[in-house]
């Protein structure tokens, strides 16, 4: 998404302060298509340019947003999300050993697309309502969210005040990039799942007995 203009953001900064980063940030780690990493940035260059406001803060700021946000898209996920795929997830195919799959994975990789997936447009908005869903270990995803969270505020963020507006012109090609990138593991991983589905089912039914909805590992990534 297109950057915040820097009256609207000068503007909103008089009348507000920081408080927009942290809810524009923690509204889109709740699963709200905002443009909470736009925000970051020009947080960031109004703070290089204006000095009214410390890099630092913009930074915890909108690590914060990012951990408190994320906290609350994996409880959604987890009290709203996972008896709505347990009800509803045959009707599109999440049959009981698929969402075990789902748990399996997670429980073996959820870290790892916690963390990263702060970086990437799309897994960013709903990487923690997949983690609720999935059911992982809440103190490894709050560990690997503030991980996660800390990384992606201190380099756009930081990346924007050391670098200025020249930010601007490589800020939206890393990120379609990056979405590029996470674009083909998804396909990769679709068709390792198809030609793998019945070797993952068995492996997650031996991890995860029981019905899906019943059980939850305590492996994780």
């Amino acid at each position: 998404m297109e950057l915040i203009s820097a009256d609207t953001l000068h503007h909103l900064f008089h009348t507000y302060g920081l408080w927009v980063l942290f809810v524009l940030i923690t509204l889109e780690a709740m699963g709200v298509p905002l443009p909470g990493e736009s925000a970051l940035v020009t947080s960031a260059l109004y703070a290089g340019s204006t000095h009214e406001i410390g890099i630092a803060w913009v930074i915890l700021v909108a690590a914060a947003g990012a951990i408190v946000g994320d906290n609350f898209g994996y409880l959604i996920g987890r009290e709203l999300g996972v008896p709505l795929v347990a009800r509803f997830g045959r009707y599109i195919g999440l049959h009981d050993a698929r969402l075990k799959v789902g748990q399996y994975l997670f429980m073996r990789h959820g870290g790892k697309i916690v963390f990263f997936g702060r970086f990437v447009a799309f897994l960013r908005t709903f990487a923690a309502l997949l983690a609720g869903i999935n059911r992982m270990h809440w103190p490894h995803f709050l560990l690997m969210n503030a991980l996660g969270g800390f990384t992606w505020a201190a380099i756009y963020g930081g990346g924007a005040y050391l670098f200025g507006t020249e930010i601007k012109r490589i800020a939206g090609p890393v990120s379609i990039g990056l979405l590029v990138v996470a674009a083909i593991c998804v396909v990769a991983s679709i068709v390792f799942f198809r030609r793998h589905e019945r070797e993952l089912e068995l492996r997650a039914q031996q991890a995860i007995p029981g019905r899906w909805y019943e059980g939850f590992g305590e492996k994780r990534s």
